[in-house]
């Protein structure tokens, strides 16, 4: 990989932040002790623009059918860690070569009691060039979403999860909302890029039952 774009230097600090994990455990959820559960890896993939590589998970899949979600899945036994795993998940499941991806740095992990996985987010950057191909049995589409449209205050809510009566920081892209732990770690991340954007967190919504599946 080249030199990292100065768009992303400020990002590499956050990251590196000691504030970073507190910040980060302000916006994850409340859980108990889950006891046993499989470690899982997300890749956080921005290119220099910066835009945040986003994917809408397949209709057909078993958990979180439809939801927005950042390239990753299990570690797997031959990953040779977390960030390997991130790697050749985002292979996987959007065609973006290991190689092409630079490693800015890590987020602390995150244990997720619906789908009982420890969640360890890694975050990268890339070249932004070329296509991507996507896995149709995992992911139903890929989205580049710019971090001003992210950010931008109209874009915000609080979104509510009826059942639980959960909130959180909420992000609406084109026709897509992101909440949950996906929504979690963009709002960690965009707050260590600095670039964050005062927004109106009075005003809450129920999370749209096509992402609530």
């Amino acid at each position: 990989m080249t030199a990292i774009p100065d768009s992303l230097a400020r990002l590499v600090q956050g990251l590196e932040s000691p504030e970073l994990p507190a910040a980060f455990t302000d916006r994850t959820f409340d859980f108990a002790e889950l006891g046993t559960a499989r470690e899982a890896a997300v890749m956080v993939l921005l290119s220099a623009l910066p835009d945040v590589v986003l994917i809408e998970r397949a209709a057909t899949l078993r958990k979180h059918a439809g939801q927005v979600a950042f390239p990753g899945g299990a570690v797997d036994p031959g990953d040779a860690d977390p960030v390997a795993a991130a790697l050749r998940e985002t292979w996987e499941e959007i065609g973006l070569e290991p190689d092409r991806i630079g490693v800015l740095g890590r987020l602390p992990s995150a244990k997720i009691p619906v789908s009982r996985f420890h969640v360890h987010g890694v975050v990268g950057w890339w070249d932004g060039q070329g296509g991507l191909r996507i896995d149709p049995a995992e992911v139903a589409s890929v989205r580049r979403a710019p971090v001003s449209d992210l950010v931008a205050p109209e874009n915000r809510t609080t979104w509510r999860h009826l059942p639980s009566g959960r909130t959180g920081p909420g992000f609406s892209y084109d026709d897509l909302y992101v909440w949950g732990f996906t929504a979690y770690v963009l709002d960690a991340v965009l707050t260590a890029g600095g670039w964050q954007r005062p927004w109106d967190e009075s005003r809450v919504v129920d999370v749209p039952a096509r992402f609530m599946r």
